[in-house]
């Protein structure tokens, strides 16, 4: 069935004392977490923190080990995987494909949950709205596997943005970019955020984190250390402790948002 939009301010999602391990690894340990409808949250924390993990998990391709991840009303294992699909979308830290489509083809893979449904009928237009978005409509005829890093990490966006699901959740999105495409993407996750979806990034940069986020969920050891507005919840102690460096939060001299720098 086709998901209804949420409602501004309600919780699309929510993690309750997850925890994840791999080969007896525990990984992530009692994790709960509101992912809310018209805001961008951002995790960060060192690498290790269980970052991705808890983004596979909220996206149902993981099941945790204890505990329970619930989307749009029902556990999200329960849904099948179209149905899925038609909730949340994925941006993955590298994605792969393992034959040569174009870059248009694959962007029109974000409308592949919508067939057969009234929905189809709007696959060209969104294909193009989200092509043009993304800055990647001039190489619409290419190669995905001829792309540069940035440029796959752009149309993979844009299939994730084609997608059209009340749920986005974005892996290190900005990983491969430069600071205009940096900028660009944490744009669109700003105003898909606006437009009232529920947006999970995955970032290491923590003033881009600072400046977009609505809410940071601070993961250390596989445990959520702090969640809330970034001018909360970035503070000196608390950031120092969790990535096991002196560092400084300063506000921005023209917007107060906080800046992160390294104490040397």
């Amino acid at each position: 069935m086709t998901p209804q939009r949420p409602a501004a301010g309600t919780a699309y999602a929510k993690v309750r004392a997850v925890c994840f391990g791999y080969g007896g690894t525990e990984v992530l340990r009692g994790v709960d977490l509101d992912i809310v409808a018209g805001e961008l949250l951002a995790l960060v924390g060192p690498n290790g923190s269980g970052k991705s993990t808890l983004l596979s998990v909220l996206a149902g391709d993981e099941r945790p080990t204890a505990g329970a991840v619930h989307l749009d009303g029902r556990p999200v294992a329960e849904w099948p995987a179209r149905e899925q699909a038609l909730r949340r979308a994925v941006l993955p830290q590298q994605p792969t494909l393992s034959f040569p489509f174009t870059v248009e083809e694959v962007v029109m893979m974000g409308r592949a949950p919508w067939a057969r449904t009234p929905q189809e009928r709007d696959d060209d237009e969104i294909v193009e709205t989200e092509l043009a978005r993304t800055s990647t409509a001039g190489f619409r005829a290419r190669s995905f596997g001829a792309l540069s890093g940035g440029e796959r990490a752009r149309v993979s966006l844009a299939r994730v943005l084609a997608q059209r699901a009340p749920m986005v959740l974005l892996d290190e999105p900005t990983a491969a970019l430069d600071i205009h495409h940096q900028e660009a993407v944490l744009g669109i996750a700003r105003e898909r955020a606006a437009q009232g979806d529920a947006v999970v990034v995955v970032l290491h940069d923590l003033a881009l984190a600072a400046a977009y986020a609505d809410r940071v969920a601070v993961l250390s050891e596989g445990v959520v250390t702090a969640c809330g507005p970034p001018a909360a919840v970035f503070t000196e102690e608390l950031l120092s402790r969790v990535y096991q460096h002196a560092v400084e939060v300063l506000p921005h001299p023209r917007t107060g948002v906080p800046l992160v720098v390294a104490r040397r």
